[in-house]
């Protein structure tokens, strides 16, 4: 099964059809006016799919075990065809179109097997996927154009070549990976009128900052004392996003003092300075948290379906 521990809890949902073709005009007219042998067609169709859509996870081996939260089922005749429509809906970290799509299949057996009696030339086709939201892949295709960023490490031990960057090349990677431009790449010492010049700088250029690093409790962790100052507007809830979602993954999460605000029309941003933190809080703030360019700009708050 694909490793989805990292990914966040969002609304998902998706819809999907089967086309159950049948060889009379006089089938159709059983069906619709329950007059099948084995009993009422839609009705029992629709149980079975509701079942197939919950137990998912048993018959298809990599499908993850999930909370399915609303499921509705929808007929349409058209001739001699009768077009199942499924939507599945979940709060959890992976989608549900395999689910929709494995009921609407057993939708269509179901009537296969109930209507076989009466008419020997049924057919299935065309079960596939007809829409779909949520997770990161909507909200990244939402995501307003040409961010430009800069990233800075703080660190007296990278900066004088003791050890290695890993965290700032995670974040650069993270950007890059949801279309963010990464103008700037450096390190620095944990020096705080140096963060504090550097952050006017970079945001004067660039409408993202982020500082990896200096966010502990150790005597030379004063990041945050650098930026909450200048910082025009804090953004509790990215901040609260970040410790939260650590939090779950490791418990010392809650000793970091991750900052989030704005200066101007660029969003400053502190995160942990070890890997795993800088990983853990860019899954939990990306990519939503772009959506904020668009508000910046004068959009409303609802993210477009």
């Amino acid at each position: 099964m694909v490793d989805i521990t990292h990914k966040v809890t969002t609304l998902r949902t998706a819809k999907a059809q089967a086309i159950v073709h049948v060889s009379s005009a006089e089938t159709i007219a059983a069906v619709v006016e329950n007059r099948v042998p084995k009993g009422n067609v839609f009705e029992m169709a629709k149980v079975a799919g509701l079942f197939a859509v919950k137990n998912t996870h048993i018959a298809i081996p990599d499908c993850h075990p999930l909370p399915v939260e609303y499921t509705a089922v929808e007929y349409e005749i058209d001739d001699l065809e009768i077009r199942i429509f499924i939507t599945v809906k979940t709060v959890y970290k992976t989608g549900v179109e395999v689910e929709a799509m494995h009921g609407a299949s057993v939708i269509a057996l179901t009537m296969y097997d109930m209507l076989k009696p009466i008419d020997k030339g049924i057919t299935i086709r065309e079960i596939g996927l007809v829409q779909k939201t949520g997770g990161k892949s909507s909200f990244k295709e939402n995501n307003p154009k040409e961010i430009q960023a800069a990233v800075v490490v703080c660190s007296d031990s990278i900066s004088k070549g003791i050890k290695e960057d890993r965290s700032g090349k995670v974040i650069v990677d993270k950007l890059k990976s949801y279309g963010v431009k990464v103008n700037s790449y450096e390190v620095i010492p944990d020096e705080l009128e140096l963060i504090r010049a550097r952050t006017f700088e970079l945001a004067d250029k660039n409408q993202l900052v982020i500082f990896t690093g200096g966010t502990g409790l150790s005597q030379r962790d004063v990041t945050p004392e650098a930026l909450e100052p200048i910082l025009e507007r804090r953004i509790p809830g990215v901040e609260e996003a970040i410790r939260s979602y650590g939090q779950r993954i490791m418990p010392f999460a809650m000793l970091s003092r991750s900052v989030a605000g704005t200066i101007g029309d660029s969003i400053i941003l502190a995160l942990p300075g070890s890997t795993n933190g800088a990983k853990e809080s860019m899954d939990a703030i990306f990519p939503h948290l772009l959506h904020v360019f668009k508000i910046l700009k004068g959009a409303n708050h609802e993210p477009s379906e």
